[in-house]
């Protein structure tokens, strides 16, 4: 595990989440950081619910588990298929895929029915309830999340379905209701079975792993089996020691595209244990909080708060298309560094042993006093990069750190070139995905802000002039 990081899966109590007006609470910001470093290291969390909700997650599986057990051995031809993207926000009712060796009955408010089919099968209960529930959790931990990076109040409330739906609307969220690996689905066929030394069985799935595109998903299982690749690689098992009252949280595609990649999606497998012994399979209630449908990815939220966006993630992307996109994970994980989450520096209070490994680090210079000064200017100089490109029609690329520490003074370096193909005037500095010194960052500001430099007094006074040409490390 990495320096100061979690020893293991971060546990918060969803209470603790649930966000308050005014000045938040110790309890909230510890809650939101073990959050938030757990998302990082393992890409997943522990959730506790209160004692009630507990109480119906359980029925849920037990109501689950009877469902599956009444089915046939052999569903109709009709609900045997795989996954298509292109219905992926039209799925409802039973489906069965004997690849994966896999039931599911979704269930999708606005479109799937609560009363029985054909007055002869019954649904599994209490799905609406389990629904709002899951739903609920879903936006805290989005909530504190958004509170974690800096951005603001429920910054995703625009691609988030309506609370409640309005007439007509249809649910882009799911509840799916799943059965792994019932003995009486004809499914062993198309799995890989091995024996263990001790004789039990154990299916290993054809995939090696899957990725969700939700924002953020929601799991609750019988029996343990969930697996997913923390920061380093390895395969953790998350729900062996789950308390009843306990689910597994993880972020999805969706949030890794509208964060500008600062916050990893899970990879994730499911494994059977000891099936010889096994009835009803594994049954699990999994919740995927999705966007609309007919709304776009857009990473304006983290620019707006001072993120750096990379050129991947720099033009909105239709959901509709997203979802039916294929994403090579291949592509999203190779990464040696640890994500960056980075705090708000007003945070105080249980947020300060969080960053007593920034402090001690006597290889970095001191940050300037005044921390509004560097923020402020920083989003002056995005917006205003960001404006005269756009009129322009100019997709721009950013350096990114390490190319800006060879050659941020150098006249042939590529922030040059752009500076040059957008024609940014001579001698003000250009802007980059990270800060800047502080005095080329004043420089723009007196240039292209009139009176800044006069109502900011207070501010610039503290700074000594030795501070203001120095290069501060990131």
């Amino acid at each position: 595990m990495a320096g100061n990081g979690l020893p293991s899966l971060g546990r918060v109590k969803l209470t603790d989440l649930i966000p308050s007006e005014g000045i938040p609470s110790d309890s909230y910001k510890l809650s939101v950081s073990t959050l938030s470093q757990s998302f990082a290291q393992y890409s997943a969390a522990i959730i506790q619910f209160p004692a009630s909700d507990g109480a119906l997650l359980r029925s849920g599986l037990d109501s689950a588990r009877l469902y599956f057990q009444q089915k046939a051995a052999y569903p109709p031809e009709e609900l045997i298929h795989t996954n298509d993207s292109r219905e992926w926000c039209k799925t409802s009712g039973y489906c069965a895929d004997p690849q994966l060796w896999q039931e599911t009955y979704d269930y999708r408010p606005g479109l799937t029915p609560t009363d029985p089919i054909n007055g002869l099968e019954f649904p599994p209960g209490g799905l609406p309830d389990i629904f709002g529930l899951l739903s609920k959790a879903a936006r805290d931990v989005l909530d504190a999340i958004s509170y974690y990076l800096n951005l603001r109040s429920s910054p995703f409330t625009e691609i988030l379905d309506n609370v409640p739906l309005r007439s007509r609307e249809i649910s882009s969220s799911v509840l799916s209701v799943c059965c792994h690996a019932r003995p009486s689905f004809p499914g062993a066929q198309h799995n890989n079975l091995t024996t263990q030394d001790d004789g039990q069985l154990i299916m290993v799935p054809d995939h090696e792993h899957q990725v969700d595109k939700s924002l953020i998903s929601v799991v609750k299982s019988d029996k343990a089996g969930f697996h997913v690749r923390d920061f380093q690689g390895r395969w953790i098992l998350l729900d062996g020691d789950l308390g009843p009252q306990e689910a597994v949280v993880y972020p999805g595609l969706a949030l890794y595209q509208a964060t500008a990649g600062y916050v990893n999606p899970a990879l994730h497998r499911t494994e059977i244990n000891n099936m010889s012994g096994n009835m009803y399979g594994k049954c699990s209630l999994v919740f995927k909080l999705m966007p609309k449908s007919m709304t776009s990815l857009s990473c304006s939220e983290m620019r707006a708060a001072g993120h750096g966006v990379e050129a991947q993630f720099q033009l909105p992307i239709p959901v509709d298309d997203f979802m039916q996109r294929s994403h090579p994970t291949d592509q999203l994980f190779n990464r040696n560094t640890f994500p960056n989450f980075s705090y708000p520096p007003a945070h105080e209070g249980s947020m300060k042993p969080l960053m007593r490994r920034r402090k001690n680090n006597t290889r970095c210079k001191p940050l300037p006093p005044s921390k509004r000064l560097r923020l402020e200017a920083q989003r002056v100089l995005k917006e205003r990069v960001l404006e005269i490109a756009d009129k322009k029609g100019i997709k721009l690329r950013f350096c990114n750190l390490k190319e800006c520490e060879n050659h941020i003074h150098a006249l042939d370096s590529p922030c040059a070139n752009i500076r040059m193909e957008i024609g940014w005037p001579h001698g003000v500095p250009f802007v980059h995905p990270h800060d800047l010194p502080n005095k080329a960052k004043i420089g723009f500001l007196e240039a292209y802000e009139p009176g800044w430099t006069a109502t900011h007094d207070m501010d610039l006074s503290l700074m000594e002039p030795a501070q203001t040409s120095q290069q501060y490390c990131n």
